[in-house]
């Protein structure tokens, strides 16, 4: 099972990106999906998850710049990033809790890291 990250890149404050990240291998089913940000220096955090049934939430500094969305179909989350500041540069990593073919319990897997830098 792999979770592949893509989207990151470079970037001038109030420009877009959008980032992506698609499942693959024995999935049988993802619930929660999420993106988690690491600055230089900084401990990772929480950016914005969504349910499989699509309830998100959002880190107070996001809030009405970042959308996340997620299509069930594909085993893929996003990250529509709008209006991005230079305080929105790290290494964005996503994260699911999903379940694998013949497995019973939900387990938590990371994408790897995907570089966003903001200049301003």
């Amino acid at each position: 099972v792999q979770l592949q990250a893509s989207g990151g890149g470079f970037v001038q404050a109030g420009g877009s990106l959008r980032l992506s990240c698609a499942g693959s291998g024995n999935i049988f089913s993802i619930n929660d999906m999420g993106w988690y940000r690491q600055a230089p220096g900084k401990q990772r955090e929480l950016v914005a998850s969504i349910t499989r049934r699509g309830m998100t939430t959002y880190t107070d500094s996001v809030k009405g710049r970042f959308s996340i969305s997620r299509d069930n179909a594909k085993d893929t989350v996003y990250l529509q990033m709008n209006s991005l500041k230079p305080e929105d540069t790290a290494v964005y990593y996503c994260n699911a809790d999903l379940r694998v073919i013949g497995g019973t319990v939900y387990q938590n897997y990371w994408g790897q890291g995907t570089l966003v830098t903001v200049s301003s």
